[in-house]
């Protein structure tokens, strides 16, 4: 019985599948890896609120390892480190690679660094009742309520009317102010609550407090109104018509910071994705590849990849056009030879609410960076999913590495779903497929992530450029 009981463990171990916690097959060196990468990308994430803000520090970490700008119709050669910026909200940051480009193709990792937040209107301002507030209308697919009672920073660039431009952040530091979108008391909340949770705050009602003390002037009317707007004159320059050009968004005024008692895990706003688009970058900016490798930070993922600066916009096929044609190949040619992988966060499972996730194909907290065939939504719509081959080729090369990762889906089938800009990239006859971290409480002020899942994405990248 105990020789049929270990001929069937053997058996066990060299035919059946199972998930492997990174933690525990880690040796002592690797797991101090694990928490030094995560300290690096804690600064990243605080320094990188919007999407502005995750393409300059981006481009910061791009400068100090020797990358230089491109532009359309400059010179490329073998060895040249570039970065590319798309509106200053994008970045595509590559390395010009030894091997044949028509033959070898591009190694593309497509990130987006736009995240949910909290966009104000372009009239924002006004006074009722002993509070100023400013309108806005979210970014995003979010859950309302969980953005109300929390402390907001304001993020963001404006336009002045002679031209000029000035950025604004304030609520990060020590000694800023932070703002603020009221909530009902509960002792007033019988009929709110007994609505269903998309309606227990609406859009309208997303209104971000930013004063309450009325301008010295016995004569002035809406004289809190008129004390902010003085504030931000004093301040910034503006008067209250530059709001018309002004991209200013409120974001949790929260700090990426280690949660649970082992410091196992982060807690920060963002995450999706910037929990992909750092490893990109700093894959990218580590490696050596034989292969042209680019790591494309693009906006706009959360509204449809849309406009000027989403995958969708043409500047980024362009680009590669560009490259190609610098280094002499066809890039028609080049394209159909390039591999991307889309790097984007997917669902962890959360035992908390076992009753929407398919275990057996859900990532598991820890268990490394999750390869999704297909994203979209029940019936795969709105998936490029995966061939089998190039999943394989995938597979062999994080196989080879020592990669530790796994497979998922992102809920039961007719849960819901979700995408990716996997299927603009496949569409330019590019082999792609979705690879990201798996993330707690995704779209939500504060997201959860494992420094395992993180650090696993980063040699998942290493592996694929290799």
């Amino acid at each position: 019985m105990s020789e049929k009981t270990t001929k069937g463990q053997a058996l066990q171990k060299e035919l059946a599948y199972k998930k492997v916690n990174y933690f525990e097959k880690a040796s002592a060196e690797e797991k101090r890896a694990i928490f030094d990468y995560a300290e690096g990308y804690k600064a990243f994430l605080d320094a990188a609120k919007t999407e502005r803000e995750a393409c300059d520090t981006s481009v910061s970490l791009a400068k100090e390892k020797g990358f230089t700008e491109y532009k359309f119709g400059d010179p490329l050669k073998a060895g040249d480190k570039k970065y590319f910026i798309n509106r200053g909200k994008s970045v595509v940051v590559f390395r010009v690679g030894t091997k044949n480009l028509e033959e070898d193709g591009f190694r593309i990792i497509a990130s987006h660094i736009d995240a949910p937040r909290i966009d104000i209107k372009q009239n924002p301002l006004y006074e009722a009742d002993g509070m100023a507030f400013l309108k806005t209308h979210y970014y995003g697919g979010i859950k309302k309520y969980q953005w109300t009672a929390i402390p907001l920073a304001l993020h963001g660039a404006v336009v002045l009317k002679d031209g000029s431009k000035v950025n604004i952040r304030v609520g990060e530091e020590e000694g800023d102010p932070v703002f603020y979108i009221n909530d009902l008391l509960p002792h007033l909340g019988q009929e709110q609550m007994g609505g269903s949770a998309a309606k227990l705050i609406e859009g309208e009602q997303l209104n971000v407090l930013v004063g309450g003390l009325p301008f010295e002037d016995e004569e002035a009317s809406d004289k809190i109104k008129l004390n902010v707007l003085s504030i931000l004159h004093e301040k910034y320059g503006m008067c209250e018509e530059d709001f018309l050009s002004a991209e200013i968004s409120a974001v949790p005024a929260f700090r990426a910071r280690d949660v649970g008692f082992d410091r196992a895990l982060i807690g920060a706003y963002g995450h999706d994705d910037r929990v992909c688009a750092y490893p990109a970058l700093t894959a990218v900016l580590n490696n050596e590849s034989e292969h042209t490798v680019l790591a494309m930070l693009v906006d706009k993922e959360e509204i449809g990849s849309e406009g000027t600066t989403g995958i969708q916009c043409k500047v980024y096929e362009d680009l590669m056009e560009e490259i190609s044609l610098a280094l002499g190949a066809s890039f028609r040619k080049v394209r159909a030879n390039s591999k991307c992988l889309s790097s984007d966060v997917t669902a962890a499972y959360d035992p908390n609410f076992a009753g929407v996730y398919e275990k057996n194909n859900s990532a598991i907290l820890s268990c490394g960076t999750a390869l999704c065939k297909f994203t979209g939504a029940r019936g795969k719509s709105g998936s490029s999913d995966a061939s089998a081959e190039f999943v394989g080729e995938v597979r062999l090369a994080f196989q080879k590495e020592g990669v530790v990762w796994q497979t998922a889906e992102l809920g039961k089938v007719d849960a819901g779903g979700g995408g990716t800009v996997a299927k603009f990239v496949a569409m330019l006859n590019i082999d792609t497929v979705d690879l990201g971290v798996p993330v707690i409480s995704m779209h939500a002020p504060w997201e959860i992530v494992s420094k395992a899942d993180l650090y696993s994405n980063y040699r998942a990248f290493l592996a694929f450029m290799k």
